[in-house]
């Protein structure tokens, strides 16, 4: 087969995909389109093609727009810019339509269950949300993000979906070309900056302001690593918080497993409603984590806290368990955690997922043993980007 590369292909554009691109046609073959929208009519120049079935490019022409189109608030949001952002050329509550069309695709596709799905917005806007972002300097020695599918640093005068402010000094200077820089604003404001620098083939790590991160939810303060996780968003960990108290209904002295618990956000939760009389375990591979969440949660007795794998750790657990709650990383959970989880027989698993391909994977898993989704809410925690996180009640 030709490769399509730099090739411009004229297409009807179809539905959105899962990865914040739309899915055309052309010759027979699938071409993976960015900066598009459903329904439009645009000039596509390949941008990658590996042989195959599909290839993937760039809208460079529209030749009939979208009603839902709009300009991006980011002059670099554009074919060749910035690889940050997927949909700044969409109006926001299009950008939700777009994610809830992925995510009951998703179900659909991978668990087979069809559920009419709405994305909601978190508090405070699509701009200025993204509390933690992390920057490459080129080779002019100023900071940027890498464009899409790309080693290319495109440099940074400022960043709209950043917290205000977050940036400004470190875009303003010059830092060694390929220096990755750790960027977050934390919960009072204060900024935390880490450089990495690569030394003979070794990370070296080097904090330049801050590095301990002050965060509120749940009614509480929480004292963490500063570039250890936390939710990007700044709504969104008080809401998630807030879904799983009213979902999770851990019975007062009963058992509760907080999985790849972080800090314990949802382990403070579930404390609450155990009481001193049940208990709460904790599990969570990264020990500084486990470290900040013990000295958090010093004051609730009932959460005991496991350094590890989540499958491994539960080989051991004290079963039966009443709820379980879980945030694995994008991957998910994968089968051994599944089981791992089912054979504590719990009554209730409250899952938040931030991919929701892995979510519905799993899904299909717990099915299997029994377990069916019985709620699920949507939000839109990174708006501008394809990324939507989940929250599902499974009984």
């Amino acid at each position: 087969m030709t490769n399509w590369l730099g090739r411009v292909l004229e297409v009807e554009v179809g539905p959105v995909a899962h990865g914040g691109h739309c899915v055309a046609r052309a010759d027979g073959r699938v071409v993976f389109v960015r900066h598009a929208l459903p329904g439009e009519r645009v000039r596509v120049e390949v941008t990658e093609d590996n042989g195959g079935s599909f290839c993937r490019g760039d809208a460079v022409e529209v030749l009939s727009p979208s009603p839902h189109r709009v300009t991006p608030p980011c002059p670099l949001a554009v074919p060749g810019g910035c690889g940050g952002c997927d949909w700044q050329h969409a109006a926001p509550p299009y950008q939700r339509e777009l994610k809830a069309s992925v995510v009951a695709e998703q179900l659909r596709r991978l668990a087979g269950i069809e559920r009419d799905v709405v994305v909601e917005a978190l508090d405070g806007g699509p701009l200025d949300w993204r509390s933690r972002v992390r920057l490459v300097a080129g080779p002019d020695g100023r900071a940027g993000l890498r464009a899409h599918h790309s080693h290319r640093v495109v440099p940074l005068e400022k960043c709209p979906i950043a917290v205000p402010g977050a940036l400004d000094d470190v875009l303003a200077r010059r830092w060694r070309p390929g220096t990755e820089l750790e960027v977050t604003s934390d919960g009072d404001g204060r900024r935390h900056v880490r450089e990495l620098a690569t030394v003979r083939g070794k990370v070296r790590a080097r904090q330049l302001s801050g590095g301990v991160a002050v965060q509120h939810a749940a009614g509480r303060d929480w004292s963490l690593d500063a570039h250890g996780f936390w939710q990007v968003h700044p709504a969104a960990a008080a809401t998630f918080a807030e879904i799983v108290g009213e979902w999770a209904q851990a019975p007062a002295g009963g058992s509760a497993w907080d999985l790849y618990a972080g800090v314990g956000l949802f382990a403070s939760v579930l404390a609450g409603q155990v009481g001193t009389a049940g208990r709460v375990l904790a599990v969570e591979s990264g020990r500084r984590a486990v470290a900040d969440g013990e000295r958090n949660l010093a004051d609730l007795p009932q959460v005991s806290w496991r350094a590890g794998r989540v499958e491994r750790v539960l080989e051991s657990a004290p079963k039966p368990v009443d709820v379980v709650v879980l945030d694995p990383p994008r991957k998910g959970a994968g089968r051994a955690v599944v089981e791992s989880i089912v054979a504590g027989s719990p009554d209730r698993i409250v899952y938040v997922a931030c991919d929701p391909a892995a979510l519905a994977r799993d899904v299909a898993i717990f099915a299997s043993h029994g377990y069916s989704l019985t709620d699920l809410r949507a939000f839109d925690a990174f708006p501008m980007t394809h990324h939507v996180e989940c929250v599902a009640l499974l009984s």
